[in-house]
């Protein structure tokens, strides 16, 4: 085989050892350890989120406006998913003719080395009912500069909001937060 065929194969294969990415990692916002489900008596209806963190990847804050997309650390789902699972795993398997539970989150913060935050409106509506209670939650738990502990920072904000839902789902009117 002539030398000058050789040279592009050659750089082929120098261009494909060049391109090896570091490992995904994959993260949930199911705790590792759950805890004993808040009510049951809810039914995760909807989640909706902020486009900009809506994504399989994680993506934090930087600096005072900035985002940056985590290219490989990956939440195990798309985060409206992951989010509307680990929310109703929270809460417990609803029952037959369990309230309906609407989240729209206004904000879904991952700060390194400060803190994750969760503000959200959510609507609580009894099944079979037009009436409906609407309540807001702002929840922000501190975190080390790791997207481990910021993970764990979430799933804490997931936790108190299940735990508020479910009080006001036993407590009717006058339960928001």
């Amino acid at each position: 085989m002539p030398k000058s065929s050789l040279l592009p194969l050659a750089g082929l294969f120098a261009l494909l050892g060049g391109c090896s990415s570091a490992p995904v990692h994959y993260h949930t916002l199911l705790p590792a350890q759950p805890g004993s489900p808040a009510s049951g008596q809810v039914r995760v209806e909807r989640v909706l989120l902020p486009p900009q963190v809506d994504r399989s990847q994680m993506v934090v804050r930087q600096g005072g406006s900035g985002l940056v997309i985590l290219e490989t650390e990956w939440w195990g789902a798309n985060l409206v998913d992951e989010f509307g699972n680990a929310l109703q795993d929270q809460l417990g398997a609803p029952a037959p003719g369990a309230s309906l539970l609407r989240v729209e989150v206004q904000r879904f913060d991952s700060v390194p080395g400060q803190y994750s935050l969760l503000e959200a409106q959510w609507r609580l509506r009894k099944h079979g009912s037009e009436k409906s209670l609407t309540c807001h939650s702002s929840l922000q738990s501190p975190a080390e500069n790791s997207v481990d502990s910021l993970v764990s920072a979430h799933q804490s904000n997931l936790r108190k909001l299940a735990e508020q839902v479910a009080r006001a789902s036993a407590g009717g009117a006058s339960a928001c937060p």
